[in-house]
């Protein structure tokens, strides 16, 4: 005789993990990596960008393998429109180093290799994020983002 008020604690008959399953493709995936760090440009008008790649299988993304230059004021738009357009919380980004755009310093400020990667990483670490969070990934500018070439800044803000 079974008490209805006592939990089932019986095991779930699960079929057992084969070779196929464990070292498969996932089922669902999203990889996007930050590198191949850039400078562009020369005096005041000197840039770092950086290549986002982005590989998917999720259906939401119309292409599967992309991959784009992006400078820190892209990501900087990234965060603000999503800021401004969506319900989520969005991480911040590593910060802007004001103190490393000072003249007559004497490093190479913004484009020393240290901070170069320090920054690399962390928004490796932002968009990752963001792109994992399944609200974001509706919105019209993360795609834009990710995937074209060039970024519209006059484009109408929405979802996918």
């Amino acid at each position: 005789m079974t008490d209805p008020a006592v939990a089932d604690t019986r095991r779930l008959n699960s079929k057992p993990q084969d070779l196929t399953d464990a070292y498969g493709p996932p089922s669902n995936f999203l990889e996007i990596d930050v590198y191949d760090p850039q400078i562009v440009g020369v005096g005041r008008n000197r840039y770092t960008n950086y290549e986002v790649r982005m590989r998917t299988n999720l259906p939401i993304f119309k292409l599967k393998d992309s991959c784009v230059r992006r400078r820190y004021s892209d990501f900087e738009w990234l965060k603000n429109e999503l800021e401004r357009d969506s319900k989520i919380v969005v991480p911040s980004l590593p910060g802007k180093a004001l103190k490393r755009q000072l003249p007559f310093r004497g490093d190479e400020g913004l484009f020393e290799e240290s901070f170069i990667e320090e920054r690399r990483s962390g928004l490796e670490q932002f968009i990752n994020r963001i792109a994992g969070h399944p609200l974001a990934q509706n919105e019209r500018c993360l795609h834009m983002f990710l995937q074209e070439e060039s970024i519209d800044r006059n484009y109408i803000p929405g979802k996918v």
